[in-house]
């Protein structure tokens, strides 16, 4: 509104047409103003018994109970405008949701945090007025090692580098339509470099009785809580540059967050945007207890598939444990997939055209929405059969023998930096 009400002011004393534009223009705004300020009017929310009721609605009243027994986890999101008038969102994310129940959008930055503690308390169904869990940070990324794996990381140079060329062509050759190029490019550019940055700004993951706190973000501070025994899947990336500092990625299924809206860049399911091997490999412990990645042992594809894929099957291998079903792939970038058998909620074998002809097979084990997706690629047609019917027997014992889940027993240690 702001763009439209300089351009159509820059002429506004010159014709009447302009001047009849910045009147629908001015309209249009306040108009829009008084909608926003009857929309907050009419949003109202209180805690019944062990839900809370969010109604809402000008035109049309809605009204939404967000059953508290269901709940997984409370977010609170402050953005930049938002942060500057002391105010704050709080999403609810609940068991079997694809994306956000509700949001409480805005509250006071204190309400926020006594409402949370509160609801968080509700659900757990300790006393409303217990307040907020303790916590003690586990990880903290310094900026030097955030900045650093930004520009180790090949996606911001594969846009970076055009967008730049393109601004000094369309520079040197006078062509203004050439610039029109590089926003996409430079958009692109953004959220692969500082975007990110500022993403994960001051990044610290703590470790409460609730579950993983993480809490960064520099224009949009996050703080978020992973909850326990609600990691249905686990994946480590490894890019290529990467590699010699020995850094990695942790993303995580979590249940209840569902899909993500952005598909370059799952931000509410990474658990660590950037930490020493070792570190994650920690993690992996605290998230999946008595869970040793290193030691399950691992087989891989059959010689045959290099008629399918040449360079990626000296890569790709998956075994399993007692505990949990794991894939490893990737030349360039490398990535480990970790699945715990309780969580698998299907388990399916497909074959294409090719790998029919060369006897092979893909199997899939499900979880809930996320950026992990296991699958264990160009097995042997036969193998894949009998993987399938001893995951699914193995999802079945590991259900059955999968008890309640109680984070402050796995508590401890302190807190760890991550050294550049």
């Amino acid at each position: 509104m702001a763009v439209v009400i300089a351009i159509f002011g820059q002429h506004a004393a010159r014709t009447q047409e302009t001047r009849l534009g910045v009147i629908v223009a001015g309209s249009v705004f306040l108009g829009a103003l008084l909608w926003g300020l009857l929309s907050w009017a009419f949003t109202v929310y209180r805690i019944e018994d062990d839900d809370l009721r969010i109604d809402s609605g000008v035109l049309f009243r809605r009204t939404r109970h967000v059953h508290l027994g269901r709940l997984q986890a409370v977010d609170v999101v402050r953005p930049f405008i938002a942060r500057l008038m002391g105010l704050a969102e709080l999403k609810l994310q609940v068991a079997g949701g694809d994306s956000a129940e509700g949001s409480l959008a805005y509250v006071r930055e204190s309400d926020a945090s006594a409402l949370r503690a509160e609801l968080l308390a509700r659900a757990a169904g300790v006393r409303p007025d217990a307040g907020e869990a303790p916590e003690h940070p586990l990880v903290v990324v310094p900026m030097p090692v955030l900045i650093g794996s930004v520009l180790l990381s090949f996606a911001a140079w594969a846009f970076l580098v055009p967008s730049v060329g393109l601004v000094i062509a369309g520079v040197a050759m006078g062509n203004e339509a050439l610039l029109l190029g590089f926003i996409p490019l430079f958009i692109a550019a953004w959220q692969f470099t500082a975007g990110r940055v500022l993403r994960y700004f001051d990044f610290t993951l703590s470790e409460s009785p609730d579950g993983l706190r993480l809490a960064h973000g520099l224009i949009e501070h996050r703080h978020q809580t992973v909850p326990p025994g609600r990691v249905q899947a686990v994946r480590i990336v490894q890019p290529v540059l990467w590699r010699w500092k020995g850094w990695v990625r942790v993303e995580v299924n979590v249940a209840g967050y569902g899909a993500q809206e952005d598909g370059t860049d799952h931000h509410e399911s990474t658990l660590l945007p950037v930490a020493p091997r070792e570190v994650a490999l920690g993690l992996l412990g605290r998230i999946l207890p008595g869970v040793d990645v290193g030691s399950v042992p691992l087989t891989p594809v059959p010689k045959r598939a290099r008629w399918h894929s040449p360079v990626r099957r000296s890569r790709m291998y998956c075994g399993a444990d007692d505990r949990v079903f794991v894939v490893r792939r990737g030349v360039f970038q490398r990535e480990t997939d970790v699945i715990p058998h309780a969580k698998v909620q299907s388990v399916r074998r497909t074959q294409g055209p090719i790998e029919r002809l060369l006897g092979l097979a893909t199997v899939h084990l499900d979880s809930t929405p996320g950026p992990v997706r296991v699958t264990a690629q160009l097995r042997d047609a036969e193998e894949a059969m009998r993987l399938v019917d001893e995951q699914a027997e193995r999802s079945r014992i590991g259900r059955r023998g999968e008890g309640p889940h109680r984070w402050s027993a796995h508590s401890g240690g302190s807190p760890e930096r991550i050294d550049d």
